[in-house]
């Protein structure tokens, strides 16, 4: 058995497809910081063009494309104790080198496609020409992921549809666990509400579904990061690193569908990995500004500041912040120079609390706020949670009513004017104006409550209320630890 096992592993550390020249560091802060993206290609990691009978099995249409519609940032510390895999948004907005800005999980796809018109042009022949457009986007790739985060990429690791499909079959099928049950013909994810475990094809359109989803891309985020932490443990636990026939599956799975970076010895680092349980395997998503905003061209994407996701890597991993971060969250945390008699505040109530908007309003306008609509909302802006919206020209004043609301979630919305701002109140809202808020209220100028304590005045929870959903304030971290799965969306 352990002879029959060698040589799988053996064999995957021959035949693993591997990129070379992409710029990469080395660990040298304590960690390894892997850059793990999932691109929607139609090809093995060799570059073979999948059959028929697979493309059928992956329900993905035979388009090929080389976006990246998985992007997730797992730093490990070199002694392997721990993994933390954070996601970044594939709409997120950001700088691409040499392109300006755009979302991110365009940087791979538009730049390998400059780089292979400009060498074809050039008179480079095709397969050089793709070559080298391959490692051109991949470059860029990692480039505006260690733009927007701070962190230097160490390793990098791609894997198309297929290694989905292979990666799932290799452990016996992954449990999940649906809140509700799905129907969506344009991913093929067809599901019952409750725990299941998906074969391949199954697994593939759980985590490619984003229509039909109450929050869009970040609840398929969140569907992401839960198969991974089933995957994870499935990976982790006994009934598969004691079989060998389990072990060869699942390296033949790799070598199909994974490329990395040439000077990645996975086997060593496997061997640092040994004594990983899923419990110390953990999946967060980088903060967000606003999750349906627009770029200046309409295009719709998802808002992030830089400085802020920078300074949330700071805080995971103990890093000093920049001078840059720490003046903006010195700014952020600082005293708002906002009159409230000069704002005016429409209050809507998006659950099922009867008078919530009424009382809610009251408050502020004991406060000196404005008052403009007060009443139910009419669902035209979906929200899972108490959400502020504010005009991009004025974000002070929408920052200053969501303190004053007990610092909720704060969003832009282009058809607002300045001065005018939109609170939709949610089941999860326990800030002034309810039975549960000890504190008086405030206007939200002065500096706000620490982090550790979102909601200042009011208990974590409202009582009868449903927990926090997966990958929102308040929730608990997603892990590998075993229990049964995580219920999402």
């Amino acid at each position: 058995m352990t002879g029959y096992a060698w040589y799988s592993v053996d064999s995957l550390r021959s035949n693993l497809a591997t990129a070379a020249g992409l710029g990469l560091g080395g660990g040298e802060d304590g960690a390894i910081d892997i850059l793990v993206v999932g691109i929607d290609s139609r090809t093995d990691a060799k570059g073979n063009q999948l059959s028929q009978e697979e493309l059928d099995t992956l329900r993905a249409g035979e388009a090929d494309s080389t976006s990246t519609d998985t992007i997730m940032l797992i730093r490990i510390p070199n002694d392997g104790s721990s993994a933390t895999a954070v996601s970044i948004p594939r709409d997120a907005y950001v700088e691409i080198p040499d392109m300006g800005s755009g979302k991110i999980n365009s940087a791979y796809g538009a730049t390998r496609a400059l780089t292979l018109d400009k060498l074809v042009a050039e008179g480079v022949d095709m397969a050089s020409a793709e070559q080298q457009a391959t490692k051109a986007g991949r470059q860029a790739l990692i480039e505006s992921v260690a733009g927007l985060t701070g962190i230097t990429v160490d390793h990098f690791a791609e894997v198309g549809l297929l290694g989905f499909v292979l990666l799932t079959d290799s452990v016996g099928g992954v449990p999940v666990c649906l809140n509700n049950a799905v129907d969506e013909p344009l991913s093929g994810a067809n599901f019952a509400a409750g725990e299941q475990t998906l074969n391949g094809p199954d697994a593939l359109s759980f985590v490619r579904q984003r229509h039909d989803l109450p929050r869009g891309d970040l609840d398929r985020i969140v569907r992401q990061q839960v198969f991974l932490a089933s995957l994870a443990q499935e990976v982790l636990s006994a009934k598969t690193l004691s079989n060998p026939a389990k072990i060869s599956e699942f390296s033949s799975a790799i070598e199909r569908s994974v490329v990395i970076d040439d000077g990645w010895d996975v086997i060593r680092f496997a061997q640092q990995l040994q004594n990983l349980s899923g419990g110390k395997v953990k999946f967060e998503t980088i903060p967000v500004v606003d999750p349906a905003g627009f770029s200046p061209n309409g295009e719709s994407i998802v808002v992030v500041d830089p400085l802020q996701v920078q300074g949330f890597f700071d805080q995971m991993i103990g890093r000093e912040p920049s001078p840059e971060v720490a003046a903006a969250e010195a700014e952020a945390s600082g005293p708002l120079d906002v009159t409230p008699s000069k704002v005016t505040v429409s209050v809507l109530n998006a659950s099922d609390i009867g008078g919530l908007a009424t009382t809610v309003a009251s408050e502020l306008e004991s406060v000196g706020y404005g008052l403009g609509d007060v009443g139910n909302s009419d669902f035209s802006t979906p929200v899972s949670v108490s959400t502020v919206f504010t005009s991009p020209k004025d974000s002070a004043s929408g920052r200053a009513v969501a303190r004053a609301l007990g610092n909720l979630e704060v969003r832009t919305d282009e058809s607002l004017d300045a001065g005018s701002v939109n609170v939709v109140l949610s089941y999860d809202y326990i800030g002034p104006g309810t039975d549960y808020y000890t504190a008086p209220i405030t206007d939200g100028t002065a500096a706000p409550a620490p982090a550790s304590d979102p909601h200042p005045g009011a208990p974590t929870s409202l009582p009868g209320a449903p927990p926090p959903e997966p990958g929102t304030p308040g929730a608990e971290p997603i892990t590998a630890s075993g229990g049964g799965p995580t219920c999402v969306n």
